[in-house]
């Protein structure tokens, strides 16, 4: 074999090696898969525990890049910022789907995406902040939110004042939107004003849109515990488990021992506390103050007229309810209205309990009426000073005879044997007191 073929081959086997130990990186599309994340529904908590989840999968699976498929309504605020963080860490792209709608808090992260896509007849936008039944926001969380969206915008070179619009009604952009009307842009229109990098149909054709075709989808779905994160944070949830758990208390305490109110109570304060902590929107010190509270309150019951432990009581297992919640206006609205249920739920259940007589180790319901044979007993203060005879030992009930009468007595406390004379010295009530007439 000449030096030249010994040459080739030896550089052939090293170019095996080294391709052996350095991979060339393969295409955008290649082997890798592409990750879809379903942002469905209103986005809570509950959401960007799933998205969290989901992105850190994507990681684990070398997703070449992330599709978000957006069908919602918006959300909260905070959960939003949250996701849009997360997006800001993942390394590969992440594309924004809409299909079909991203309004408000859904418009603020397909703004925070690389490109956005977006489906024939879908919209994008309406993202005025309010609070949840309390209206609209103050000037300077509506200034905060306007600068989020329009700093989201500036960082793919899209036009901020389109997504200050679409937060200001006061905004008037000619051809594009009238003063007085929140901003919403269909697909065509977006595409237009350079907020959509296309219009596609489906998954196949967003792939290919984005250099992707051939990779495969990889759907990533939300576990049981982001839905039950989602459930628990949701405030009409929340003021319900509130509501029963408050019900079940006050139930516990007029009914006998300790039963499933009690147990159901427990579970509803567990569940509320526990979606708020897992959720990320409050701390373990929340559930503490929740408990000293309780605490508080049984230290109250069991120490009636001191007033402070009850106070206190009450005061802290308030707070702690409404520190738990997704802001304090929520937690007061919801604490509000769970306690004025409660308090017709409690008064239903009492008067129900009462009709059953479940309620007869605690209330007298019982009447002590003539025509069931009762007759009350008769005034006998008229025998003061009346003398009579034992008839039966007094130890110190017995026994008189009075005036002819066989009358029930009590003597003040000394034994009066049967026989010797007595004398009423005076009547209390149903009782008839008596001393020896030696005594004097």
């Amino acid at each position: 074999m000449s030096r030249y073929k010994r040459l080739l081959i030896w550089l052939i086997c090293l170019a095996s090696g080294l391709a052996l130990l350095f991979p060339f990186e393969s295409s955008a599309s290649g082997n890798r898969p592409v990750a879809v994340i379903k942002i469905t529904g209103m986005i809570d908590p509950g959401t960007a525990s799933y998205v969290a989840y989901a992105l850190d999968e994507a990681r684990q699976m070398e997703a070449a890049a992330v599709i978000m498929e957006f069908d919602t309504p918006g959300g909260f605020v905070s959960a939003a910022e949250s996701i849009r963080r997360l997006m800001d860490e993942y390394g590969e792209p992440v594309y924004a789907f809409v299909r079909p709608n991203a309004i408000s808090a859904g418009a603020y992260l397909a703004l925070a995406a690389d490109e956005i896509y977006m489906v024939p007849g879908s919209t994008m936008g309406a993202a005025e902040p309010r609070l949840l039944g309390m209206g609209e926001v103050d000037e300077k969380e509506l200034s905060f939110w306007e600068s989020e969206m329009a700093g989201m915008a500036e960082r793919r070179d899209r036009d901020p004042r389109i997504a200050s619009a679409m937060v200001r009604r006061d905004i008037a952009i000619e051809g594009i939107v009238d003063e007085g009307v929140l901003l919403t842009l269909t697909a065509g229109e977006a595409l237009d004003v350079g907020y959509s990098e296309g219009t596609v149909a489906d998954r196949a054709e967003l792939l290919q849109a984005t250099g992707l075709e051939g990779a495969q989808l990889r759907v990533l779905e939300s576990r049981v515990t982001d839905t039950l994160v989602s459930w628990t944070t949701n405030p009409v949830v929340g003021t319900l488990l509130i509501m029963i758990g408050i019900g079940g208390l006050v139930l516990e305490v007029i009914s006998a021992g300790f039963g499933a109110a009690g147990v159901i109570s427990m579970a509803a304060f567990a569940l509320y506390f526990g979606g708020n902590i897992a959720a990320g929107m409050a701390e373990y010190w929340v559930a503490i103050l929740f408990v000293f509270g309780i605490a508080l309150l049984l230290v109250e019951a069991f120490m009636p007229g001191l007033g402070i432990f009850g106070i206190a009581g009450l005061i802290s297992t308030l707070s702690s309810i409404v520190l738990a919640a997704v802001s304090v206006q929520t937690g007061m609205v919801m604490v509000l209205v769970a306690i004025a249920l409660s308090a017709v739920f409690s008064v239903l259940a009492f008067r129900y309990f009462a009709s059953r007589g479940a309620l007869r180790h605690i209330i007298l319901s019982d009447e002590e009426k003539a025509d069931l044979g009762y007759v009350a007993p008769r005034d006998q203060r008229d025998l003061v000073g009346r003398e009579g005879v034992a008839v039966t030992a007094l130890r110190p009930s017995g026994t008189a005879a009075i005036d002819g009468h066989r009358i029930d007595v009590v003597s003040e406390g000394s034994f009066i044997p049967v026989g010797e004379k007595i004398v009423v010295d005076r009547v209390e009530g149903v009782r008839v007191i008596v001393r020896s007439t030696h005594t004097e």
